[in-house]
Parts: structure tokens; sequence; C-alpha cells
């Protein structure tokens, strides 16, 4: 039943006309994955790292690792260098990503930011490791290997100290992977993000943010995260997320130091693959560099 599962999930993922972008519970701590706007919106070096495993027990599931790195350069534009190592069964994927953001002033309290994504896609399928009930089907005759795929991207954020609003695409070329010069056994296709957050003071200490993330691409359902979070006194955070007809999560913070923030979430399945794992964890931990010139930052949502 397991090997039944994965192979029907991993031919959702590659054959089918859309394939899916990394998932992440912690979207709102991971912007800079998905739009390249967020590179250096914090006003500091920020170094992010997550690792999400996902169904755990279900062979073949997919494992996401990801290492971020972006700064401010100078008064308005923000540099940032993105790497992402995705499997899932037998396909390992490897994005190296360049982001350049360029903020203006847009009010006393908001500002906004247009940001470039540049990508670099190395794919490799191992199609020996499966078990092919057609082994004559052309499309899984020849292993993919180190299938290099160039890719860019766009995205806007307009943010305060207490809200946010993006929009982006950070892959704008629809490309084939194939085996041979006829056959296409897999597509990339365009992902649209529509990101929001707004920061409530509940208290003096007492922070209340409701979050959104929807996802769209053309082949594929919309996806719609929500999620709601309070922070306790600049350094516990807490909270719960669901994402539509797919998982319920559980999501906890920790401001270790002014520049060192860990974070957890667990998911647990809403659907009928709940019976054949037991759910997908996921944690990161962010590192900050504040600058000499000007005063520390208190902690933010996002």
């Amino acid at each position: 039943m397991k090997k039944i599962i994965i192979v029907i999930s991993l031919f959702i993922t590659l054959g089918s006309n859309a394939q899916q972008d990394p998932q992440y519970t912690q979207y709102m701590y991971n912007t800079i994955n998905v739009n390249p706007a967020y590179a250096g919106s914090r006003g500091v070096l920020s170094i992010f790292g997550l690792h999400r495993t996902q169904w755990v027990g279900l062979e073949g599931a997919p494992v996401t690792n990801t290492l971020s790195v972006n700064s401010p350069i100078g008064k308005n534009v923000g540099l940032g260098v993105s790497f992402i190592n995705d499997r899932i069964g037998v396909m390992d994927e490897n994005s190296l990503s360049v982001d350049f953001s360029y903020t203006i002033k847009a009010s006393d309290t908001h500002k906004l930011a247009f940001g470039l994504k540049g990508t670099a896609d190395v794919l490799n399928v191992d199609y020996t490791k499966l078990n092919i009930y057609s082994p004559t089907d052309p499309s899984y005759q020849t292993n993919i290997e180190n299938h290099f795929m160039p890719n860019f991207g766009v995205g806007i954020y307009w943010y305060s100290d207490t809200s946010y609003i993006g929009l982006s695409v950070p892959n704008l070329l629809e490309s084939d992977h194939y085996d041979d010069n006829v056959v296409a056994v897999a597509q990339e296709k365009m992902h649209y993000y529509l990101i929001g957050g707004y920061v409530f003071d509940l208290s003096y200490n007492l922070k209340f943010k409701p979050a959104a993330m929807v996802k769209a691409a053309f082949g594929a359902p919309l996806q719609v995260d929500l999620s709601a979070n309070f922070l306790f006194a600049e350094k516990f955070t807490t909270g719960l997320a669901y994402r539509w007809d797919a998982a319920v999560s559980a999501l906890v913070g920790f401001q270790i130091t002014k520049g060192i923030f860990a974070g957890y979430a667990y998911d647990m399945e809403t659907t009928k693959l709940q019976n054949y794992n037991s759910g997908s964890h996921e944690i990161f931990l962010r590192f900050e560099l504040f600058s000499k010139q000007k005063n520390v930052m208190d902690p933010r949502f996002f």
C-alpha cells in the first residue's frame, strides 16, 4: 500500500500538468523563497535554515532543506541568496536562487518593494528505483541526470512594522523535462503566490498575527494556508494553522536571543493519507546580525 501511494504521489508531481513547488507551513518566516521583493526588508543580515520532513513513515515522502541569506545593501536595495534541496520518491531537485529588491517609501508608515529572482535548477530522477507497471513505457526508459533549467521570477511586497501583503511569481518560465527529444515526463508551471498578515497589539506583552498564503498554478488545486500566531513578551510564539482540505498544524517559536529565533511546526493530515503516515515535521533557525549604525529592532513576526 505504501509503495502504491508513493507511486501515485510521485506521478501527480512528475506526470501532471503542474509540478508543485516545495511546501512550507511556516511560510510567514520563509518569505524570501517565494517573493524576491522580501530581500532586505528586515533591515539586517538574516540567515535562515529550514528542514521539513513530510508524511513521516511513508516511504519516499517529500523531504525539503532550505538555506537562505538576505540583507539590505545601501538605502533602497536588498540582496539575497537561497538554496533548496527537495526530494520526493525517486526525484531529487536542487535550486540556487539570487534575489534583488528595490524599495521605495510609499507613505510615512509603509514601504513598497519590487523584486527580481534568478534561479538555476538541477533535476535528477532515477526510475530504476520504481516498480514500473509497463516497463516498455517510453516515459521511464531513461533516467533524468543533472538536467539544468534556468528561470527567473518577480514579486512586489508592501509592508510596514505591523502589516504586509505580497504578490509574486517565483518562476516565470515554463519548461519541460525530457528523457529524449520526444517524450516530456514532467513540466514546470508558473505558481502565483499571494501572502498577507497583520500584527495586533492586544496588550503590552501580547501580540496577535493572523496570516494567509494563497498559491495557484494551472492544472493544480488552489492551495490556501491560514494561520494565527500569538507572541508573548517578545519571546515566545505559539499558534495554529490550517491548509484547506489538507492539514491542520501547531506552531511554536522562541526568541533565544535578540538575533536568534527558532521555530517548529507539526502538521496532521485531514485527508485519507493520514492513515498511512504520522504527520509532518518542520523546524527552522533564523540568525540575524544587527547593524551597528542602527538600533536593534524588536522581534517581528515577518
